[in-house]
Parts: C-alpha cells; structure tokens; sequence
C-alpha cells in the first residue's frame, strides 16, 4: 500500500509529478487563449454562451450575471468560448432558416451577424494572446534573472566538422550567418540550429579583415535540459571562457518587454522554419510529439523548478499560437482564411462550401492528432 501511495502522490510520482504539471501548463495555455477570444469577443458587442475548459461532462460551472455560463470539463485537452448564435463548428447558424429565428436582440449579438471584421478580430485574439503570454513571460525573466551572453567567438574547430572543411579558425569572430548581423554565440546558434543540410554564408572577422566562408550544419543528437532527444544543426565550433567572456545583462522592464518581445519572434520564425522543412520531410518526425511527450516534459520541467515551468508554458503557447494560424478548418486559421474570401468576393462563402472543407480540415486535424499520438506511445 506504500509503494502505490508513494508511486501516485510523492512528487516523483504520477499524480503530483507529472499530471499535476501537465494540466497546469495545459490549462493556463488553453485559458490565454480562450480567454482572448472572450474579451476581444465581448469588446465587439458579442454575445458569449459559454466559456469551457475541456471537453465532454461538466465538472463544475457557474453562470456569470451576464449569461454565460463558466465550466470545468472532464477532458482537459482544449477548451473552447460559444458565441451566440455560434451553432455549429463553421461559426453560422445551422440551416438557411436559423437567421430569422433569432429575435432582434439575439441578432445584434450573434457572432454570424457581425462585421467581417469583428469576427476576424476575434478569431485571431486567441494565437495572439498566446504570443502576448509568451512575451510577458519572458519579459518577467528577463527582468527578474536578466540573461547571460557569450562573445561569438571561435575557441575551438572540431576535427572533420563543416567549419574544419569551410576553412573556419580558431580566433574568428562572427559577424553574420547568411545575411542576418549576429552578438552573440547564441545568436549563432541560434541561426544554425534548424538549418541543417542548408549551406550557409558565414562572414567571419578574422585580423581585421572580414572573411565569407560557406559551411553546411550537419545534424547532431542532443539532450535538453528536460531530458529529450533532440536533433540539431551545428557546423562543430565550440566558445570557451576566455574568448567568449560570458556576462550577465540585465534589464530595466522597459529593456525586458523588448527582449521578450524579440525573443518571441525569434521562436515563432524557428518554428515556422521547422514547420515548412517539416512539410519537404527534412525534419525528424520525432520532434513532433503530443500530450503525452508534454506530459513527461511537464514533469521534468517541475523537477527543475517553477521557473522552468512557466518557460514551458511560454514555449508551448507560442507553438499552441502558430498551430491555430494555419489556414485548416477549423483551427483558426480556417475561420480567418473563409473571412479573408469574404472579403474578396464581397460576400461570405456558402454554408454547403463551408462544411465540406471543414470536413476535409477536420480529416487533416485528426490525423495529425493521430500522428503524434504515434509518435509517443510507438514511434520514437
């Protein structure tokens, strides 16, 4: 009775060790992002029925003074907010009769019956307050840890690597990779980490004199701090001490907001870069994982500590926030591609064109869902 006591409620076990940061990573993602469709919603004069976390049974609920009705669900993989006269996924009344039906007063709050505009501001609030979370995240390290820095200076050239064979020196200092001005090593890294088997340009400070070198990353397993196998792109250079002369800055809330800010897109063009390489299979699928791979990075990220906690939460809303930007029914994207026709052609798109590539959306969304569930209990 111990061992099953000890295996379910210490720390280290299932229920407090795992589940508990699970679901609080999950929920305040899922919460950020519900939560900007509801007030950007609200602000547009529309009328909110329900705001739900999870799925299926209702757990526990309560109805606001305005009507709406706040719940726990038992299925706490998502949430969603039901607008009024939202009947169905497509966001329109169900049936070319369901507009009439309404009263006067139903009609000025329905979702359907507003300004395109309205509707898309909406819609998009949701990824977009999942960017606004990571960057206050970040914003609040930054300001409270500031952040260490190294010079991108070259201590080291391993034997055989793409640097070794582009001609890179011990000595060198970046200066840029394919265009873009780099400070320091980490912006490097940064820049080479998903690139591999891209042949980059590399403008090197070398005696006073700058160098352009071409080198191609080569991939090269990796351990994260939350114990994952990961797969980057590096060309074998390594930065030491004494030429890199590692610093802490620090930041004025000001300066914080900024670097959280730039931080952020940083993130969101990694992961768009991984995304589309993804798509010509030059990734690992195994970098995609579900529930399950969050679970488990849940839990380690606990055993480091709350801060690294809240890091996951800021990394997963901006990936929640970039997956519901594609264009596929019905993600969010969906619903901002149908607005955008609407407002080519000067009239929404019909019902019957609607649901059939919302059924086809729902295909592709179900067996990406089906995918990374592969990928975690079997695949990788």
């Amino acid at each position: 009775m111990n061992d099953i006591w000890q295996a379910l409620f210490s720390t280290e076990g299932i229920l407090l060790g795992t589940l508990v940061p699970f679901l609080f990573v999950l929920t305040v993602v899922v919460f950020v992002h519900e939560m900007g469709h509801y007030l950007v919603g609200r602000a547009c004069g529309i009328g909110v029925q329900a705001f739900s976390i999870g799925f299926g049974p209702e757990l526990v609920g309560f109805n606001d003074r305005r009507g709406t009705r706040w719940k726990l669900c038992a299925i706490p993989l998502g949430g969603y907010v039901k607008f009024a006269g939202d009947m169905n996924v497509t966001s329109s009344p169900v049936g070319d009769d369901a507009g009439p039906e309404l009263s006067e007063a139903e009609r000025r709050v329905a979702f359907h019956t507003q300004p395109v505009w309205k509707r898309a501001a909406t819609v998009f609030a949701g990824p977009l307050f999942n960017f606004l979370l990571t960057i206050a995240v970040f914003a609040v390290m930054f300001s409270i840890h500031g952040r260490y820095v190294a010079e991108p200076m070259v201590a080291t050239v391993n034997a055989g690597s793409p640097a070794e064979e582009a001609g890179i020196m011990p000595g060198d200092r970046f200066v840029s990779v394919n265009g873009e001005k780099v400070e320091t090593f980490a912006d490097v890294q940064r820049l080479v980490s998903g690139r591999a088997g891209d042949a980059l340009t590399f403008v090197m400070l070398r005696d006073g004199r700058e160098v352009s070198l071409t080198a191609t990353p080569q991939p090269m397993e990796q351990e994260d701090a939350l114990g994952n196998k990961i797969k980057v792109a590096v060309i074998g250079v390594v930065n030491n001490q004494e030429l890199g002369q590692p610093r802490l800055i620090t930041y004025t809330p000001v300066e914080a907001l900024s670097a959280a800010v730039t931080e952020t897109g940083h993130i969101i063009e990694r992961t768009g870069q991984f995304m589309k390489r993804f798509a010509f299979g030059r990734e690992d699928k195994c970098q995609l994982g579900g529930p399950v791979k969050i679970a488990g990075m849940s839990a380690q990220a606990a055993k480091l500590g709350f801060d690294w906690l809240v890091q996951l939460v800021a990394l997963l809303s901006v990936g929640i926030g970039i997956l519901n930007l594609l264009p596929i029914p019905p993600l969010d994207g969906g619903h901002l591609l149908f607005y955008a026709m609407e407002v080519v052609l000067r009239r929404p798109v019909t019902e019957r064109t609607m649901e059939a590539v919302y059924k086809v959306g729902m295909f592709v969304v179900l067996g990406f869902m089906g995918f990374v569930f592969w990928n975690d209990l079997f695949g990788c």
